[in-house]
């Protein structure tokens, strides 16, 4: 089958389309991918909080997808809205790496190790939110651009540090700049995060047919009972929410590029969520965590972890964010 694939055209974004694209020919396909300009990448110079970001980073891929210029498109899941338009699919969820979110810096081994009043570069309201909670000292500062913009600003001085998701890291293969990977149950990531999405039309059998093998059922129980939870509690990308599910892990050792527990040992049958919503500018979180039967239906698991949130006090929160208080 002739496919082509709708990609933003950072460097990260095409290094995700060129790797599908190579796993769809490897399947005997021929693959094309077309670059698309979004919303999001035209608006560099303006916050996140200024423009909105519901579909800022999907909509013109999207109007392509439903002319048929483009059969599939390529997203990081975390930018792909819970509920997609009418015409639209998530076909395929492939197997995620690393979900966590890292700690950079040029002269800082850790976040605990920046001195008082650092600088630190984000432009996550859930990041900034979870930093201001463990270190209220420090100065979030509004960051934008692609993954390499954001090192070079690193580098001249711009800031003391930065918050990226290890995933782009990892598969742009800059691991030197990584000083400390952030443990979920601390610092919890956006639903999502790490796991790519295949977004087709619902119409189009054959693509969906092609793109099905790319489906990890590990993976999409997990971003299943994430994105139920953040839809549940009415969030987007910019609702300083985060929300990971994962096997419980027996022996957790931190390693490059995948998220394992250590030799392999995982409960099998048992799974765990980590749910927060926190205050931006304060710094105030409300956690959860919560274990349950690896039978657990994904989607029942996120909308519990959504309302224990509401149960623990996040409604007041989430309404001064534009989240649902209930």
């Amino acid at each position: 089958m002739n496919l082509r694939i709708g990609s933003r055209g950072s460097q990260l974004a095409l290094w995700q389309s060129n790797h599908i694209a190579a796993l769809l020919r490897a399947q005997g396909h021929t693959v094309e991918i077309e670059i698309i300009k979004t919303t999001g990448d035209r608006l560099q110079e303006v916050t996140f909080a200024q423009v909105g970001s519901k579909g800022m980073f999907t909509k013109e891929i999207e109007e392509a997808l439903a002319e048929g210029r483009v059969h599939l498109a390529v997203h990081s899941l975390k930018d792909l809205p819970t509920e997609l338009p009418a015409p639209f699919a998530l076909a395929a969820t492939p197997p995620r790496v690393d979900p966590r979110d890292v700690f950079v810096s040029v002269r800082y081994p850790n976040l605990a190790a920046l001195p008082h009043g650092a600088r630190v570069g984000t432009s996550s309201q859930r990041r900034r939110a979870q930093l201001k909670a463990l270190r209220p000292d420090i100065e979030p500062q509004e960051f934008r651009g692609n993954v390499d913009t954001r090192l070079r600003k690193l580098a001249e001085g711009q800031v003391d540090a930065i918050l990226l998701a290890a995933a782009g890291l990892d598969r742009l293969e800059k691991t030197e700049w990584i000083r400390e990977r952030l443990d979920p149950a601390d610092f919890t990531p956006a639903a999502g995060q790490g796991s790519l999405g295949i977004e087709t039309r619902k119409d189009d059998a054959a693509t969906l047919a092609a793109v099905a093998f790319l489906n990890d059922s590990a993976t999409h129980f997990a971003v299943t009972a994430e994105r139920a939870a953040l839809a549940a509690l009415g969030g987007g990308c910019q609702v300083p929410i985060g929300v990971h599910c994962r096997p419980v892990p027996n022996n957790w050792v931190p390693q490059v590029s995948k998220l394992r527990p250590g030799n392999g040992l995982v409960s099998e049958s048992e799974i765990e969520i980590f749910a927060v919503v926190a205050a931006p500018d304060s710094g105030q979180a409300i956690r959860i965590h919560h274990r349950a039967s690896a039978s657990t239906d994904p989607v029942s698991l996120g909308r519990l972890a959504a309302d224990m949130l509401i149960a623990a006090g996040a409604g007041p929160l989430l309404a001064a964010h534009g989240g649902v208080a209930r």
